[in-house]
């Protein structure tokens, strides 16, 4: 048997195939949808997966406020966020963040809600920064990033 051959092979940036693909939340659990775009981001459904590497496709969510939470959660879950500052604790439920996704002020690709839920869901490492700037969310179904050829992908056939 050839030893040689069996050359464990990681992937690099010049070697990672990076792909766009487009989402669509409808009618889908926000914690179940995150965590299979958590999976994209980081690559781990492609053979070339490396662990210290982005690998991971680039991810766009269409229709994002049709999402859907089980139970009261919409209400009842809290989000927290701390600004450094005495008394600097700031408190968020899933609907007035889905509702912050409506401002102007909020950068376009940049909902909110989801980036808090697949952040939490990505490594918290420099690594984890940069693969969150490869999620684009936007709540209708129109996306400027036709340019790039999105391939459309059924995110309950994923595991």
């Amino acid at each position: 048997m050839d030893t040689l051959s069996y050359k464990t092979i990681s992937a690099t940036p010049a070697t990672a195939k990076k792909e766009w693909v487009v989402v669509d939340a409808t009618d889908q659990v926000l914690g179940r949808l995150s965590a299979k775009v958590a999976k994209l981001l980081r690559g781990k459904y492609k053979p070339s997966y490396t662990p210290n590497m982005d690998c991971g496709d680039n991810v766009i969510i269409i229709n994002a406020e049709k999402v859907s939470l089980t139970g009261k959660k919409w209400t009842d879950r809290v989000y927290l966020r701390y600004t450094g500052y005495p008394g600097g604790q700031r408190e968020f439920t899933p609907r007035t963040l889905l509702e912050k996704s409506y401002n102007k002020s909020v950068k376009s690709g940049k909902h909110p809600l989801y980036i808090k839920v697949v952040k939490g869901m990505l490594p918290k490492t420099k690594l984890g920064s940069k693969l969150i700037n490869n999620l684009y969310v936007y709540n209708g179904s129109e996306h400027p990033h036709a340019a790039q050829n999105p391939k459309v992908i059924d995110i309950n056939k994923l595991k």
